[in-house]
């Protein structure tokens, strides 16, 4: 298991590239990037904000979740924090596992769990202010899926 919280970018291929060489026996490995996205057209930029220690120890919590839940050989998620750009990649999500059911069921769940639970507070920042980012209903509906 990898977890890593960082305020460097990072290069998904790369990412992807070295969690499936070290990801013995799978036979399946799933990948999620997510990018800062500015739906209204005026995002300048979003500030992420964390506890460090925290953040991570919340994050291995509900990997190991998913390692015992699904079978996994191995799992990676990276999330950034401090200021992104629009376009720039947020976070990653791999799973690795014999069978693709199970792989992209793991991911799944540690994507529903990030989005709604993982301890981070995000702010757009605009021409017009800053605003923090709220919870969404379909975001709590996706993780009570689980």
């Amino acid at each position: 298991m990898i977890v890593r919280v960082q305020d460097a970018s990072f290069d998904a291929g790369e990412e992807l590239n070295a969690f499936s060489a070290g990801a013995a026996g799978a036979g399946a490995v799933v990948s999620f990037t997510g990018i800062v996205r500015d739906l209204a057209g005026g995002l300048q930029h979003m500030m992420i904000e964390h506890y460090p220690g925290m953040t991570e120890r919340a994050i291995a919590e509900i990997v190991d979740e998913a390692l015992s839940r699904w079978y996994l050989t191995d799992a990676l998620v990276i999330h950034r924090h401090g200021k992104l750009a629009p376009g720039a990649p947020i976070m990653m999500v791999a799973t690795a596992s014999a069978h693709r059911a199970d792989a992209f069921a793991a991911a799944d769940f540690l994507m529903d769990y990030l989005k709604s639970r993982a301890p981070f507070w995000k702010k757009e920042v605009t021409a017009d202010g800053a605003d923090w980012v709220a919870a969404k209903d379909t975001d709590e509906a996706a993780l009570n899926r689980w």
